[in-house]
């Protein structure tokens, strides 16, 4: 989420404008003052021209003031944000101990080695590893676990158009590990070109495949091609279009990219009903003789699933049968030589795994092997020895087997905290995990399975271990009653014996969509800000997944209020708890967590000192007309109908900004080569806030030009932009200095 800043000259007609109105914001938009000690005042903003659009929408009139920001062509669109990143960056680079703070932030991150992700093919292992001091993730192999470590991809080696970093978007290892198929992009864009490596020679073969974001490869079992998505036409990028209407292909090692043969997209087999929306996926397994196609329907959990015969796949005459519709909600899968399980919610908010053969995959006919439990059932990895299910229960994570001879047994995991990555092989037995926790640095563990008894869960030391000291620092796991009686898990961590004097330095992050979780995970950066007498918390809000379907339900569209309130009244119990007090407390959300912050500053702008929203959806009702925005309608809804215009503006902060509002200090973010929420986003509000804004605290957008949404950011990229958060925090908190 964060980029180097590339100041520049302004130019043509914007250049004027934005300068008149930098000079005229200088007077009304004040420098706060710091720790009750006078400091200069920088140069304002730039002023953002207003040309209302209104629209009407089952009655109710829309205004929006900036829609000419839509057009990245529009000559005002890069001056203005230029001028937004440039006042941002004197604002924070001004605040007294920011580079002492950020050298911390930069010592904690790049101490500490990470590697996970673990493919094991051929004998080989596959893995991701950021070594202590490294820019960027690379791509790893050893022979066994055991053998050296040999660096096959390094993103940090290669220049993108223009000098732009290069980033590791995704791969994926042969069955045999001779080859490994992966994509790089620029800038953060996760704009996808599909490479394909011979891993003993580290030789790049020829083949090149762009447009391939979300190509979601798998090989087939002699390891002779794989099958990838693409986007449809990669000249439709950043419009509605881009990401409809993708074929799935199937590419022959050592065949050109024009030979490849489409095996499913829109309208190619009556026998499948292809949304335009819809990413075919078929997946094929080691020495399998079927193949499984989900029409995966952007973020829609609930998806189709078909199986066909591999044989007559390759030979252009498969007979797709369908085992199951989106109303019957299979949320995961997984399969081996004879039988296709499927996890359901469907009258089973929990979840249950249904298992059918695959020859006659059905799921009318699908036997339960797991009912639904206490714990929601998130994920299934398939092993020899067995199917293994990830268990969720308020944020961390369990893990269970089911054997071949139907047993089902809980595996003992040497930590408490989330599960982060979860690999297994059909020729393999046992599972590769990535754990973490509150106070638990990124860990790589395997578990082998054995004979009789539970079998033995153990470090693999892929990278060595963190010598980062948590003695001092605990975390705690509460619970916050809501305004309607629901309990909301809310995770706090700070230095152990921290007084609840109402003083601390406090920042509340929160997300509540597509049924996502924040589960426990470790950031070495966060201890620049404990250190300081920080106190970090987590709000589990609804609209996540904490707790399955009935959370993710109980937050979204007409329900998605519950969302920002449950986040509000967690953040009051900090504040009746004595953590924290209104002149200390700050807010976090990023992505769809910036409906969350958003909503919960146009509320309650008294509640907060600080409020942050990194590449946070600002705007909406405008959200489904922009490029990842038809996919995200499953999520979020459409204006196209009554109910959905009604949940999206009650979710839409920019419409809920009030002229004249005292609203507390924002820090916003946004990624110019975002393919997930694009930069108006953020350029809309900061405009909008900056305009109705009567506190006379800054209002600030850092922006990123180089970067998008944060996938496929450097390390150093990040450390900047934690250390401008964890300042801003500190100093909107009352703090003389934050070094």
């Amino acid at each position: 989420m964060t980029q180097d800043r590339c100041p520049d000259s302004w130019t043509r007609r914007g250049a004027l404008r934005a300068v008149a109105a930098a000079a005229a914001a200088t007077s009304t938009q004040a420098w706060s003052a710091v720790g009750g000690m006078s400091r200069p005042r920088p140069a304002g903003p730039p002023v953002a021209r207003i040309e209302p659009v209104r629209e009407i929408f089952f009655g109710q009139t829309v205004v929006d003031n900036y829609r000419w920001m839509e057009n990245a062509k529009d000559a005002d669109w890069e001056p203005f944000m230029r001028g937004q990143d440039a006042y941002a960056r004197r604002v924070l680079d001004a605040i007294p101990g920011r580079a002492v703070l950020a050298a911390r932030v930069a010592a904690l991150s790049g101490g500490t080695a990470i590697a996970y992700g673990v493919q094991s093919a051929g004998g080989r292992i596959f893995y991701q590893v950021r070594p202590a001091g490294a820019n960027n993730f690379k791509l790893a192999v050893r022979q066994g676990v055991d053998g050296a470590e040999r660096i096959l991809v390094d993103p940090t080696t290669m220049k993108g158009e223009g000098g732009t970093h290069q980033s590791l978007d995704w791969w994926l290892a042969s069955p045999d590990g001779r080859h490994v198929v992966y994509g790089l992009s620029s800038a953060g864009s996760e704009n996808s070109m599909l490479h394909v490596m011979e891993v003993e020679t580290q030789r790049v073969l020829p083949e090149r495949i762009a447009g391939t974001q979300y190509a979601s490869p798998s090989w087939l079992p002699d390891s002779s091609g794989f099958f990838y998505g693409r986007v449809a036409d990669p000249a439709l990028l950043g419009t509605p279009a881009y990401y409809q209407n993708g074929p799935r292909l199937l590419h022959r090692l050592g065949s050109e990219v024009k030979a490849d043969t489409v095996v499913m997209v829109r309208g190619f087999d009556p026998a499948v009903s292809v949304d335009e929306n819809d990413f075919p996926v078929t997946l094929a397994t080691r020495g399998g003789q079927h193949v499984v196609l989900v029409l995966q329907g952007g973020v829609r959990r609930e998806n189709p699933v078909y199986v066909a015969e591999l044989a007559a796949l390759l030979a252009g005459k498969a007979a797709w049968r369908q085992v199951c519709s989106i109303a019957d909600e299979v949320v995961d899968f997984a399969f081996d030589h004879s039988d296709l399980y499927l996890l359901t919610t469907r009258g089973a908010d929990n979840g249950k795994l249904l298992r059918t053969p695959l020859a006659r995959a059905s799921y009318a006919d699908a036997q339960v092997v797991v009912p639904e439990g206490e714990r929601v059932i998130e994920a299934l990895a398939m092993a020899r020895d067995g199917l293994y299910l990830k268990d969720l229960d308020g944020g961390y994570h369990t893990v269970r087997r089911l054997d071949r001879q139907g047993g089902l047994a809980p595996v003992a995991l040497p930590w408490e905290g989330s599960i982060e990555g979860l690999s297994a092989q059909l020729d393999e037995d046992g599972l590769w995990m990535d754990g973490t926790g509150w106070l638990l640095p990124f860990t790589v563990f395997r578990h082998r399975p054995a004979a009789q008894g539970p079998g033995h869960t153990e470090r693999v030391p892929l990278a060595p271990a963190s010598t980062l000291n948590l003695d001092d620092y605990e975390a705690r796991r509460l619970f916050v009653t809501a305004r309607d009686g629901t309990k909301v898990p809310l995770s706090v961590v700070s230095r152990k014996g921290l007084p609840h004097n109402r003083r601390n330095p406090t920042l509340v992050q929160a997300y509540g969509s597509y049924q996502i979780s924040i589960n426990p995970y470790f950031n070495p950066r966060s201890l620049a800000f404990l250190e300081r007498g920080g106190v970090l918390a987590v709000a589990h809000v609804r609209g996540g997944g904490e707790f399955g379907k009935r959370w993710w339900k109980g937050g979204q569209k007409l329900s998605k209020p519950n969302t920002w309130r449950d986040l509000i009244d967690c953040c009051e119990h900090l504040i009746k708890a004595g953590w924290a007090s209104r002149d200390t407390l700050s807010m976090q959300g990023g992505s769809a967590g910036g409906i969350t912050v958003g909503m919960a500053l146009t509320e309650r702008p008294d509640l907060f000192a600080g409020v942050i929203s990194n590449v946070g959806v600002s705007n909406a009702l405008r959200a489904e007309f922009a490029q990842n925005g038809p996919p995200n309608i499953a999520e979020f809804g459409s204006v196209t109908d009554a109910d959905g215009f009604k949940g999206l503006f009650a979710m839409d902060a920019l419409q809920h900004v009030r002229d004249g509002a005292r609203y507390p200090a924002v820090l916003l973010s946004v990624g110019m080569t975002d393919p997930r929420v694009d930069a108006w986003n953020g350029g809309k509000m900061v405009a909008r806030l900056q305009q109705a804004n009567r506190s006379h605290k800054p209002i600030l957008l850092r922006v990123h030009f180089d970067a998008g949404h944060g996938i496929g950011s450097t390390r150093s990229q990040i450390d900047d932009e934690r250390a401008d958060e964890f300042a801003f925090v500190l100093w909107r908190a009352g703090r003389r200095s934050v070094a």
